[in-house]
């Protein structure tokens, strides 16, 4: 099986090749555009080669996870609205980031990271590990009641984490393999633990059952706040350079319909009713013509 995450440069794309075929051409366009919305081409941004010297191997479970751009999306928005329930998360973002002003490039610089300590060289996996463990020691202040809060406290980074990997799951659950054995799932948590680790993540789980319950245990930080809501809207109504018209919305409502009941409520966000069919139907289908788009099925 092939496998090439959107952010991903595999070996053997056909870039800048005129196409006798017009299917093929239309696939090159699509991946083309697609990697457009995640590297800053302007700038002389270009995919992550995948490396057979990573720190996960080939068609292991972080890989194929990993690799889906619809459940990696939906599931990212997911995790960035749960992860802004959590007061000192979501006061780093306020105090030491551009997110109104720039969402799109905070969010292609996440994947970015990802897309590296997933699929790139172990060296650049490891050299991006360490610029974000350099941020995060510079990343700290005071929560509006005079609490100090520190981008390194492992239990915040525990959080963010485990919101990642369960919302990352989900969403390839939910849009690519809904019966994926329990085995791989607990390899999943177990291989994506080594990056929060290197982080400074702790408690870190390693199966799906730890992950239930260490998110039932850090649940307790939360706190609901307008600020937080704010940035849920953000997060849900812009759209990122390069994105269709509407794609947004479409992928807004999965993740908001793969939220607890409970965090929709602290979000004041609503289950989507009348759109939540159309959006499962669009997204399903988004999945899988990028799915051949990058020869992934």
């Amino acid at each position: 099986m092939r496998i090439a995450a959107p952010f991903c440069n595999p070996p053997g794309c056909a870039y800048g090749y005129a196409m006798a075929d017009p299917i093929e051409s239309l696939r090159v366009k699509l991946v083309e555009q697609v990697r457009g919305v995640f590297n800053d081409t302007a700038r002389g941004e270009r995919p992550t080669p995948p490396s057979d010297d990573a720190l996960f191997a080939r068609d292991t479970p972080i890989r194929l996870v990993h690799a889906d751009l619809v459940g990696m999306m939906t599931g990212g928005i997911r995790s960035l609205l749960l992860q802004m329930l959590h007061p000192h998360a979501l006061q780093g973002v306020l105090d030491h980031s551009n997110f109104r002003e720039d969402m799109h490039g905070r969010l292609r610089r996440t994947a970015q990271f990802i897309a590296v300590t997933t699929f790139g060289h172990r060296d650049r996996a490891d050299a991006a590990i360490e610029r974000v463990n350099a941020i995060h020691a510079r990343v700290s202040g005071t929560l509006p009641d005079g609490t100090p809060y520190h981008a390194t406290n492992p239990r915040t980074l525990a959080w963010v984490h485990v919101v990642e990997a369960q919302s990352f799951l989900a969403g390839y659950l939910r849009h690519v393999r809904p019966g994926m054995a329990r085995a791989d799932q607990n390899e999943y948590f177990r291989q994506f633990a080594l990056i929060a680790r290197a982080l400074g993540a702790d408690p870190v789980p390693e199966s799906r059952a730890e992950a239930e319950t260490i998110f039932r245990e850090l649940r307790r930080d939360l706190r609901p706040s307008p600020e937080a809501r704010e940035i849920a809207q953000l997060v849900l109504t812009q759209r990122p350079e390069g994105t269709p018209p509407g794609v947004q919305a479409l992928l807004g409502a999965e993740a908001v319909a793969m939220l607890p009941d409970w965090a929709r409520a602290m979000l004041r966000l609503q289950r989507p009713v009348f759109s939540a069919l159309p959006a499962r139907a669009v997204t399903w289908g988004m999945g899988r013509t990028l799915r051949w788009a990058f020869r992934q099925d």
